[in-house]
């Protein structure tokens, strides 16, 4: 397939699919606007079996600065990538391909900015996590891989991950073997009774997929900081049942403006060490694109592959 694009470029999309629901156009093109930034973001549904296909080509025209992935792209986006970031390697899967030029030559990056996304979405809740958090992880897909390593960089050594089939976590067990995380497996219908035992917890399940277990999750969670990366619809069943018990809880909108802010610094030719201009305009604009609520506080620069390497 051919990506539509407007003549003049320069270009950046998101490829998913579906992808007609993705939020990563509003939140792109208003951060472009407050930057002053002449580049065009928009949206292409690709099937998997079609994604060499449609940026192969793409990927060879400089006009292009790069690629959000999303579902279910993120594992044969990395086929594409000749070089990978340290979070790249460790998680197993990207959410951002960038062609890097120098002169005539070219290279493709692979990087994941879902772990930062984690990482400030859940210091955006809490800000004052302890140091080595008590964590948990619901849910062993693709998403539990990027919150593996985003509560590695919190400082959690030990993990519990609650799941309906042990069976079908390879990818998050070997993330964690690769960091030297210790985890637990626990089933997902435990998870209600011991949700007081965390400081920090990461739902990556689907929309709704926790709703009957919420009504049945009991103690004092004040102080513990949640991120239910599903957000439609929102509040989810599980962020009511526990912000009634003192969490605090944000959704998938505000993972999504934190890994966007990387992906912003990558498609405008920067550096992840580097903060964007006028950051925190940039960051309320996508904000109220995106419907996140007013919480919105300056990101840590989440990019040093030493913060991947295992503790000793």
């Amino acid at each position: 397939m051919l990506l539509t694009r407007t003549p003049e470029g320069p270009w950046a999309a998101v490829l998913g699919h579906p992808v007609h629901h993705s939020l990563s156009p509003v939140m792109h093109r208003a951060a472009y606007a407050v930057l002053g930034e002449e580049l065009s973001y928009t949206l292409a549904d690709v099937e998997e079996d079609d994604f060499a296909t449609a940026v192969a080509p793409a990927l060879q025209d400089p006009r292009w600065r790069g690629f959000s992935v999303t579902m279910p792209l993120k594992s044969v986006a990395c086929r594409q990538a000749d070089r990978l970031t340290g979070f790249a390697q460790v998680v197993g899967v990207i959410n951002t391909l960038v062609p890097i030029w120098a002169g005539q030559e070219r290279h493709i990056l692979g990087h994941n900015t879902d772990v930062s996304g984690i990482v400030n979405a859940l210091v955006a809740a809490q800000p004052h996590l302890p140091e080595r958090p008590r964590a948990a992880i619901l849910g062993g897909g693709g998403t539990a891989s990027a919150a593996t390593a985003a509560l590695h960089i919190l400082g959690a050594d030990n993990m519990t991950v609650f799941v309906r089939n042990p069976k079908r976590t390879e990818r998050v067990a070997s993330v964690a073997d690769r960091l030297g995380t210790t985890l637990e497996w626990a089933p997902l219908e435990a998870a209600p009774a011991r949700m007081g035992e965390f400081d920090v917890i990461v739902s990556t399940l689907p929309a709704r997929a926790f709703d009957d277990y919420a009504p049945s999750i009991s103690g004092d969670l004040t102080g513990l900081a949640l991120l239910d990366v599903s957000y439609d619809p929102w509040p989810s069943g599980l962020a009511v049942a526990a912000q009634d018990r003192g969490a605090a809880a944000v959704s998938g909108r505000d993972m999504l403006l934190y890994q966007a802010v990387d992906q912003i610094k990558l498609f405008t030719g920067r550096l992840l060490s580097e903060e964007l201009p006028h950051q925190m305009e940039v960051l309320r604009a996508m904000a109220d694109a995106a419907g996140v609520q007013a919480r919105v506080k300056a990101p840590r620069k989440i990019y040093d592959d030493q913060t991947l390497r295992p503790r000793r």
